[in-house]
């Protein structure tokens, strides 16, 4: 069947222009000081292609009199022109047939003037442009990078500086350094989406500050992440939002694109100097999933006790040794000394460090070791360095890295440059070493759960929306952004969500016959759209035990408030049976400026805020990613059972938040939700307070994750008569897609893969059903099971190319379904959702002999070719 092998772009911009161009020009301004910069630099490079200069005279570079002088269009061109200069001079380009730009200087208007001319563009401000494998220096460095496996993605000319100088220092080279500046035409999402595609990229490092488009950002952050690291750095975000509730969702939405978060340069440099080097052990079995389990290898202990500190600071794990691997180790100790966790060998131990440490990595009870080393009298150093530079060379995929730190200056110095040198992530302090380890684990931790596979379990919604509708209409006509507490409780229990019931009084009088309706103990509360937090100025009552109660507390209440806010508007009394008391947790879904609309989970009450216990995801919600946001708050070990705490159904509890997400996609004209408290208990779950606030008209919330397409569902009827669901895969479909490949013939799974797979790899199952459907679609058709369980019986799957219009196919139908017509409606199906989506056309690798395949494709339409690159593969193409 067809593969899945990345289609080139057709568009007029072409991003190979812009990151791997064969011509650049220069137009400069002779006075502008990032002229000369950039060209020295240009010229200095070692730029394999043709180099030219308009403006200005720069040795090593071609003088031309105009664009029209080169004989052929450069791809790439440099603007160090005045503002007013900058549009004249694109407009040219783009006359020209030359689309990609870097703009280092001022540039106001440019997103403007990109539009208008199409040309594509770094800027404005941007520190400009390195690839060094092509020796291409189009930047405003002060040092040119070397060659090498990092990315550097960045805002920030500053930071860019400082992280070459580093580099520099540190031997680490760089497959891209990529200066986004302004961030105006080209962003993150399209130098991600080049990165994701680079063979020559291993990492990646980014410095936010704006993003542009948030759908886009996280779609191409996650498909660099599925295949190597990613880290990021935001500065600024704390003191732009000084309660630093805009940094928690930042980190949130990375950790849901796979992307590790740091917090300042130290990190950054401390996870460049790791992720350039080492890669975690392949392997290791559910043990090791969060590789964080360290040993610690040292000749000195006070260093070791450093360590150790440190990887319990950081919340790692000290590798628990098995009594073998103790004994082995009492060889390497000197008479009397003990082997443990740390191993102290002591200062004389010599090249018996690095020996230590490769027995150390070999043990399959260690995700990582850290090496420390102390100046010690009488000891060879160098020889101890070269001797740890061989052991680090000889450890396979097999064995856990090691991350060395080669404590001192004077004489250490120079043996940790040579290290560096040698490719061994080698750091000045014990705890810089256990910092760059514990990155390690979090990036592996980042990257398995952005691809954890859920279970079967769907959560099927069936909400009243026309209710919501009503409620929300009620309040725009009334002229309300707020929705009352009882519009609010009626919202949630359109979706499902259990509800303490009430009823609204006008008056004193009505909320005793209230009360008296609807059961003893009463809860009394006022009703004010101009009164958030009605507890602060006493407008909540609760265990009220009789109508004369509730009465009196009502005059009292509408006294009390009257007095201490006496311009807020009284719209009557709420009156509810008051629940059992439960542990009291908070709902919110919210709204970021740079994310958009997110959910926090944490401890309720009253003292929420105070109590600082909120962990943040991004909707759409799953189960299972309900289930991880709960376990990353605080509240979740009570929930568990604790003390004079029983333990909470968590289910209901994640039940309740995927409820809250749907919401969030439903309904995005919603700015806030807040369900606080949420009584839960072993029993379930009950809002007995929420708020609800919208967004002005016309203003509505955009996910950052595309929620599921539930709209394409639609049943087929085969020519056997069989109805199935034909609908878009989804990450529940983890297990059924395994089924499904598992009874595949072996020549099926051949056409279909390129190759004789026995298995799929968690990591193929994981990208094949956890999908952007901004990018991408697959549509799976299915059967109900008398067991209520789904089967796949055939799949479609159709991939955009996110900078051309064009998307690659592929379609595979299980055996017992062939003949039956499936095939051809779910290539219909993505003809279709292609069309809707901007696509023109539809191509696909078929191997050559395949002939079921190519005789299908033909009859849909399709032109076929023998493809010019792999003599036994046939490319087919159908314009849509």
């Amino acid at each position: 069947m067809a593969s899945l092998i990345s289609v080139r772009g057709t568009a007029s911009f072409r991003a190979a222009a812009m990151f791997r161009p064969r011509s650049v020009v220069l137009l400069a301004e002779p006075q502008l000081p990032e002229a000369a910069i950039v060209a020295r630099n240009l010229a200095a490079g070692g730029f394999r292609g043709s180099l030219h200069v308009i403006g200005m005279e720069a040795p090593g570079l071609t003088p031309a009199e105009s664009l029209e002088a080169i004989a052929e269009p450069p791809d790439l061109a440099v603007l160090c022109l005045p503002p007013d200069r900058l549009e004249p001079a694109m407009a040219d380009l783009a006359a020209r047939g030359s689309l990609a730009a870097v703009v280092p200087g001022g540039a106001p208007d440019l997103a403007a003037i990109s539009a208008r001319t199409g040309i594509k563009a770094l800027g404005q401000g941007s520190f400009g442009l390195c690839v060094p494998g092509i020796g291409l220096n189009a930047s405003l460095a002060h040092i040119a990078p070397a060659p090498g496996k990092l990315a550097l993605v960045t805002q920030s000319s500053a930071l860019a500086r400082a992280v070459l100088d580093w580099a520099a220092a540190e031997a680490v080279g760089f497959s891209h350094v990529i200066g986004i500046g302004g961030n105006a035409t080209i962003g993150f999402a399209m130098a991600l989406d080049w990165l994701a595609r680079d063979v020559n990229t291993g990492a990646v490092l980014l410095d936010l500050r704006r993003i542009r488009n948030r759908r886009a950002f996280i779609s191409a952050a996650r498909a660099v992440a599925r295949t190597r690291p990613v880290v990021a750095i935001r500065a600024g975000g704390r003191s732009a939002d000084q309660s630093g509730l805009g940094d928690c969702i930042m980190e949130a939405a990375l950790r849901r694109a796979g992307v590790l978060r740091v917090s300042g340069l130290e990190d950054l440099l401390s996870a460049a100097e790791t992720l350039a080097r080492v890669r975690p052990r392949i392997g290791g079995g559910p043990a090791a999933a969060r590789g964080d389990r360290i040993a610690i290898v040292t000749n000195g202990i006070g260093l070791g006790q450093l360590a150790a500190d440190a990887v319990l600071a950081g919340g790692g794990r000290i590798a628990t040794l098995s009594p073998e691997a103790l004994a082995a180790f009492a060889l390497l100790l000197p008479a009397g000394w003990r082997p443990g966790n740390p191993l102290s060998l002591g200062p004389a131990s010599g090249p018996r460090l690095a020996e230590a440490a490769t027995m150390m990595a070999a043990l399959p009870e260690v995700d990582a070791v850290v090496a420390l080393h102390a100046p010690a009298p009488e000891e060879a150093g160098d020889v101890a360095a070269e001797a740890m530079i061989a052991a680090c060379r000889t450890g396979g995929q097999r064995s856990a890295p090691v991350l060395v730190s080669w404590a001192g200056q004077h004489t250490a110095g120079r043996q940790r440059e040579a290290m560096a040198r040698a490719g061994l992530a080698v750091f000045p302090t014990p705890e810089a070493a256990v910092r760059g380890a514990l990155q390690l684990a979090r990036d592996r931790q980042n990257r398995a759960a952005a691809a954890e596979l859920p279970p079967r379990d769907v959560l099927e919604l069936a909400p009243d929306r026309a209710t919501v509708r009503r409620i929300l209409h009620t309040a725009r006509a009334a002229g309300r952004h707020s929705l009352t507490e009882e519009e609010s409780l009626g919202l949630l229990a359109a979706y499902g969500l259990p509800t303490v019931p009430g009823r609204r009084a006008a008056a004193a009088e009505d909320a005793a016959d209230a009360a008296a309706m609807l059961g003893f103990p009463a809860v009394l509360k006022i009703l004010s759209p101009d009164l958030r937090h009605k507890s602060e100025v006493g407008g909540v009552a609760t265990g009220l035990g009789s109508a004369r109660a509730v009465r009196a507390e009502a005059e009292a209440m509408l006294a009390r408030i009257r007095a201490r806010r006496p311009e807020a508007r009284i719209e009557g009394f709420l009156v509810q049976r008051q629940a059992a008391r439960a542990l009291e947790l908070r709902l919110r879904l919210g709204d970021d400026a740079m994310f958009g609309p997110w959910i926090g989970f944490g401890q309720g009450g009253t003292a929420a805020d105070l109590a600082e216990d909120e962990a943040h995801d991004l909707p759409p919600l799953n189960l299972a990613l309900a289930g991880q946001l709960i376990g990353r708050s605080r509240t979740a070990r009570i929930m568990a059972g604790w003390r004079d705490h029983a333990p909470v159904n968590q289910a209901a509890v994640a039940d309740a938040l995927v409820r809250l997400s749907q919401v969030a996609v439903d309904f995005p004209e919603i700015a806030e939700l807040t369900i606080n408290p949420l009584f839960a208990d072993a029993d379930g779950v009950l809002a007995v307070d929420a708020h609800c606030v919208l967004r002005p008209a016309g203003e509505p919330g955009v996910l950052a994750i595309p929620p599921y397409p539930a709209e394409l569902a639609r049943p087929w009827t085969a020519k056997s008569g069989e109805v199935l669901l034909v609908r878009p895969i989804r990450p529940e479909d983890a297990a059924a897609h395994e089924e499904a490949f598992r009874q595949l013939d072996p020549e099926d799974i051949r056409w279909r893969f390129f190759s004789p797979l026995k298995e799929m790899a968690p990591t193929l199952v994981a990208r094949l059903t956890q999908i952007d459907y901004d990018r991408e679609i697959a549509f799976v058709a299915t059967r109900r099971r008398p067991d209520g369980t789904e089967e796949t019986v055939g799949v479609s799957r159709l991939i955009r190319d996110p900078s051309a219009p064009a998307a690659e196919f592929a379609v595979i139908v299980l055996r017992g379904m062939k003949g039956q017509g499936l095939g051809r409606h779910l290539m219909q199906r993505l003809f279709e959702w292609g069309r809707a989506n901007g696509v023109r056309e539809v191509m696909g690798h078929v191997l050559a002999d395949n002939a079921p395949m190519l005789a299908f494709v033909r009859s849909l339409g399709f032109a076929v070719k023998r493809s010019l690159e792999e003599e036994e593969v046939m490319e087919a193409r159908l314009a849509l």
